[in-house]
């Protein structure tokens, strides 16, 4: 398994007259420094344009916007990633491109040279990087309490039930930043509920998982020292008569899933290992 990149979302003019600046200049220089780079256009998508832009603000490690041409668009969405408290990098070919409202900001003069673009963003990538890292590191441990299974046996079926109990402490002396969202990635095959309704899944957008549910925590902010619990269950047919797969008297699932908490500094991610013995149980 590999752990999932960076993920850097770009905000620019959609303009042919960009193309090599975003190809070339950033996000070529992105990937050889472990960083997904992505625009919107690039993505496949059901929702509304500006609500998908939205989401990939929130879901950012940290986010790059070329302000060239004073782009009203850009500059609405600079502002909704600051208004997020979002890591940004501005890029311009001109200072005069940058209004006077965001000059404190950090920001890369480029002028016409893609050259001077890569120099300057490989190493404001890898300081984004660094303090991404940071905020992700900053607030939340993530553990799994107690992890417990039962499988049920009839004669044409076995099945399999765990109930995995995980804990989120914020051991920093600081508030943590509002959590938006949390989803359990996990392979396919298994059916999750809290509190006995179905979890909404969809496919999972990361390496080496298949499936994303999303779940909740008892808190969604967390006081200095203070902690969140989320208490899951799942289910999955391990064997049919209609199957070839060998029936087994007991089974062990052992594996790694992975959860994701998104907030408005950035996306914490924790790999979770799991070894749980299903055994009928007898009355």
């Amino acid at each position: 398994m590999t752990t999932p990149k960076p993920f850097a979302f770009v905000l620019m003019p959609f303009d042919a007259a960009f193309d090599d600046i975003y190809k070339l200049g950033i996000k070529e220089v992105a990937s050889q420094l472990g960083v997904v780079a992505e625009r919107v256009d690039e993505q496949i998508y059901a929702e509304g344009m500006l609500e998908r832009i939205y989401r990939q603000i929130d879901a950012a490690d940290f986010i790059i916007a070329d302000m060239t041409g004073r782009n009203e668009n850009v500059f609405y969405e600079v502002g909704y990633a600051h208004a997020k408290g979002k890591l940004c990098t501005l890029l311009t070919k001109s200072t005069k491109d940058i209004p006077f409202d965001l000059k404190h900001h950090r920001h890369l003069v480029y002028g016409d040279s893609i050259q001077t673009l890569r120099a300057k963003l490989a190493t404001e990538i890898a300081w984004l990087k660094s303090e991404a890292e940071k905020k992700k590191s900053s607030y939340f441990s993530v553990s799994v309490k107690s992890a417990e299974g039962s499988l049920t046996k009839v004669s044409w079926a076995d099945t399999g039930s765990i109930e995995i109990v995980i804990d989120i402490h914020n051991n920093t002396d600081k508030k943590s930043p509002e959590i938006e969202a949390i989803y359990l990635h996990t392979r396919k095959g298994w059916k999750f509920s809290q509190s006995q309704e179905e979890c909404p899944s969809t496919d999972s957008n990361l390496e080496d998982y298949e499936k994303r549910n999303f779940v909740k925590a008892s808190n969604n902010r967390l006081s200095p020292g203070g902690w969140a619990q989320i208490r899951v269950s799942g289910e999955r047919t391990l064997w049919t008569n209609f199957g070839k797969k060998e029936r087994k008297e007991s089974y062990t699932i052992r594996g790694r899933v992975l959860l994701e908490i998104v907030t408005a500094e950035g996306t914490f991610q924790q790999k979770l290992n799991l070894e749980i013995e299903l055994d009928e149980i007898p009355f």
